[in-house]
């Protein structure tokens, strides 16, 4: 099997986690657990869902406001999968806002939080120290995404993911 049959083959686990995201980013009001504290994930405005394969598979966006999210929520209820969603995703004094793609779990239009004023542009250790900023800034999100993903990954090789998933369906459908 060579690694773009392997990436297909694969691609659902992590548009189930983006899924699995949005249902324990509003089962508490946007807080979800990991073990150094809680963080807030929000998902916003923006969502991609898509279906089929080969030449029927299509995508659908879900735009709007929080509350209009529940035509992303039907789309999934008719089977649909969630392939990219717009997150604001909160972590101590941090907040990010990035699109994060499901099957190649891949970060796009990254907004990391404001950095040191820029100041002089001729200072050069001022220049360098934005720079450095900014990648730690980009670091401490990327290690949060992975400890989310490592989260799910608990929970979906656990037995009790049947469990999780009927309560998934339950979130979805609005029971």
């Amino acid at each position: 099997m060579d690694l773009v049959d392997l990436i297909t083959e694969k691609r659902f686990l992590g548009q189930e986690f983006l899924t699995w995201l949005w249902f324990k980013s509003e089962e508490r009001g946007g807080a979800i657990a990991l073990p150094h504290g809680d963080i807030q994930v929000v998902f916003e405005q923006h969502m991609l869902l898509e279906y089929g394969e080969g030449e029927s598979h299509q995508q659908v966006i879900c735009q709007g406001q929080q509350s209009e999210l529940k035509e992303a929520r039907t789309g999934l209820a008719t089977g649909k999968k969630l392939e990219q969603a717009r997150i604001r995703l909160a972590r101590d004094e941090h907040e990010w806002r990035l699109s994060l793609t499901g099957g190649l779990m891949e970060y796009r239009n990254v907004r990391p939080p404001k950095t040191m004023a820029a100041g002089d542009d001729y200072d050069e250790a001022a220049r360098e120290g934005r720079i450095l900023d900014r990648i730690g800034l980009l670091e401490i999100m990327v290690r949060t995404v992975d400890e989310l993903f490592h989260l799910f990954l608990q929970v979906r090789l656990d037995p009790k993911w049947e469990a999780e998933k009927t309560r998934i369906r339950g979130w979805i459908t609005g029971r």
